[in-house]
C-alpha cells in the first residue's frame, strides 16, 4: 500500500447544487462531519473544524484553509496543519470533493492526499493514513444520508 491518498466514489440522491452546500456550509457540515465548523467557502478563507466538546482537553480543533470553491463542481481545503501556520503541501493534507451530475443525483469523488508529503516516519504515516481512512469511511456515508434527507425535507 502506498499510503499516499484516500479515494472514494459515492452516489448521492441530491443535485450537485445541494451536495455542494452540504460539503461547504458550516450549518450542513455540522450535521455529518465535525461537531463544530467555522468556514467560509471562499478560496484562501481560513477556518476550523472541531471534534468533541471544546471546553474539554480532549477536544480536537483542526485548522483548515479553503483552496478551491467552484460551485457546484469542486470544493477543496487543506487541513491538519499546526495552528498559526499557513497551509502548505509539506505541512497539511488536501481534501477535494468533485461533484459530477449523475442521473437525478451526484457522483461524489472524494480524495485526501498529501500523506507522503508530510515527511512522517513510516509508523506515523501508516497510523495517520489508517486513522483518516477509517474516519472518512465513517463520515462519508453520513454525508450521503444527510444530503438525501436535505432534499426530501418539506
Amino acid at each position: 500500500m502506498s499510503y499516499d491518498s484516500i479515494e472514494r466514489e459515492l452516489h448521492i440522491e441530491a443535485t450537485p447544487e445541494v451536495v455542494y452546500q452540504v460539503i461547504s456550509k458550516p450549518e450542513h457540515l455540522r450535521e455529518w462531519w465535525p461537531d463544530e465548523a467555522e468556514i467560509e467557502a471562499v478560496p484562501g478563507a481560513r477556518g476550523v473544524v472541531s471534534f468533541g466538546d471544546p471546553n474539554t482537553p480532549d477536544a480536537k480543533v483542526v485548522p483548515l484553509t479553503v483552496m478551491e470553491a467552484d460551485p457546484p463542481r469542486r470544493f477543496s481545503f487543506r487541513w491538519a496543519y499546526d495552528q498559526g501556520e499557513a497551509a502548505e503541501p509539506a505541512n497539511s493534507l488536501l481534501v477535494t470533493f468533485e461533484l459530477v451530475p449523475s442521473g437525478t443525483g451526484t457522483l461524489l469523488r472524494f480524495t485526501e492526499t498529501g500523506f507522503r508529503d508530510r515527511d512522517w516516519q513510516e509508523e506515523v504515516l501508516v497510523a495517520q493514513y489508517s486513522e483518516h481512512a477509517a474516519g472518512w469511511d465513517h463520515f462519508l456515508p453520513r454525508l450521503v444520508a444527510y444530503a438525501a434527507r436535505t432534499v426530501s425535507k418539506p
